[in-house]
Parts: C-alpha cells; sequence; structure tokens
C-alpha cells in the first residue's frame, strides 16, 4: 500500500482556497498511485481555536462532496482536517472520505488544556482499513499521549498516522515519541504538519515518515507545502514539494 502525508501552509480560515491547496495536493499523490492521503490538524480553516465555532460545520456538509468524488474516481481514502459541530460542542476533527463508503469523522479524544475553551472531546477511536491494512489516525497532542497509541494497537491499528499543527517544541517532542511508537509497536508512523502562522504559533512542517522499526524513512523541510508518500511493502518513499 502507498500512503501519502501532505503539508500544507493553511490560510487563515480560508475555507475555499485550503480546499483548492487540498486538491492539489491530492492530486499529486493521485500522479504517484497513493491508496491514502492525510492532512494537517484542522488543515480547512487552519488551526484557529478563536474561529472554530464561527467556520465549524457538518461532516456532510455538501461543500466536501468535490472530495467524496475524488476518491470514488480515483480509489483514494481522504483525511482531512475540519471542526465540526456535534450536539455536545464543536469539535477537532478528521473528515474521511473511502471509495465507495459513507463519510466518516474520526475527532481528537484528548485535547491540550488550551483547547478546552473551545472544543469538547471525541468519544470513539475510528480504525480504516485500506489495502487489508489498518490505520489508525491521531490528531496531534493526544497523538504524544502513550495511551492513544496503546489503545489504537488494541484496536487491532497497524499504522499509525499523525495529523498535527506543530511548533518547534511540538517537532522536538515528536521527532522522539514517534520513532519510539514505531518500533514499539512494530508498526510505521505518519506524521502531517502544516508550515506557516497557525493561531499564535507557527508551524514548522517537517512532516516526517518512520518506517516500523523506527528509523526515519523520510521528511519534508519547513517551509514549502508537498507530500511524503510511503510504500509500506517496499519503504521506499517518495518526496514531492507543491
Amino acid at each position: 500500500m502507498k500512503i501519502a502525508v501532505a503539508q500544507t501552509r493553511p490560510i487563515k480560515g480560508n475555507i475555499s482556497a485550503n480546499i483548492d491547496t487540498h486538491k492539489k495536493l491530492i492530486n499529486l499523490a493521485v500522479s504517484h498511485k497513493a491508496d491514502t492521503i492525510f492532512f494537517p490538524e484542522l488543515s480547512i480553516t487552519s488551526y484557529e481555536p478563536e474561529l472554530a465555532k464561527e467556520l465549524a460545520t457538518h461532516q456532510d456538509d455538501k461543500k466536501f462532496d468535490d472530495f467524496q468524488e475524488i476518491s470514488d474516481k480515483n480509489k483514494i481514502t481522504i483525511g482531512l482536517g475540519m471542526p465540526t459541530k456535534t450536539n455536545s460542542g464543536i469539535k477537532i476533527s478528521m473528515l474521511i472520505f473511502q471509495p465507495g463508503t459513507p463519510r466518516q469523522a474520526y475527532s481528537k479524544q484528548q485535547l491540550h488544556a488550551n483547547e478546552f475553551p473551545y472544543f469538547v472531546n471525541g468519544r470513539k477511536q475510528i480504525i480504516l482499513t485500506v489495502e487489508n491494512k489498518k490505520i489508525a489516525p491521531a490528531i496531534c497532542y493526544e497523538s504524544l499521549q502513550a495511551t492513544h497509541s496503546e489503545n489504537a494497537v488494541e484496536l487491532g491499528a497497524q499504522i499509525y498516522v499523525a495529523s498535527v499543527a506543530n511548533s518547534q517544541n511540538g517537532i522536538n517532542n515528536a521527532m522522539t515519541h514517534y520513532p519510539a511508537i514505531a518500533s514499539k509497536f512494530s508498526m510505521p508512523v505518519l506524521m502531517s504538519n502544516c508550515v506557516g502562522f497557525c493561531g499564535n504559533f507557527e508551524c514548522v512542517g517537517h512532516s516526517s515518515v518512520w518506517t516500523k522499526q523506527g528509523n526515519l524513512a523520510g521528511q519534508l523541510n519547513g517551509e514549502e507545502e508537498g507530500v511524503l508518500i510511503f510504500d509500506t511493502e517496499t519503504e521506499e518513499i517518495i518526496i514531492r514539494t507543491n
């Protein structure tokens, strides 16, 4: 299976422009026959907690129908970041599009303390099956908590994908934590980060892939948009900037 993570430079609150960027990067992944592509945390709006209530929508919003069509046509699974409205409040979610499958939303289960004024926790881990491989999505802060990956593995995860919006400090922690998860559970770990200012901090990119041995297979830089495409069988990687 070929699994891709994207690195974007989101425009604050500009859903239309950010959707266009997502489509370009998905097309880039499709051109290399990727089976999946995952985007950073809240990639459609940028990570902007103070705007989340204004920008949030329902997971079945028709503005995302194009992604389902792209998924169906190209047989690709797509995971993108969006704040969603639910009965319990606004959640930090990943909208998931799979070929011929109803749209799903995975919502961040473990929030950072700074997020509590704006968001509520998700309640359930989703495990995606693509090409007979089980993929566990994780969203930023929770992916750096040991309990999250442990639970994912108990549910059968074979690949772990972290969608983040990380500053340099977060990336420093990631570069230690994610390879340790990979080697501990013998599973590839992929991280999708963005670049540019998000909220009140700067995201520094360096989206990365670690093999099941915990070795760094590939990494994007800290400035450019692009995709990393990882072949889970050969452990070969393709790096493309947009």
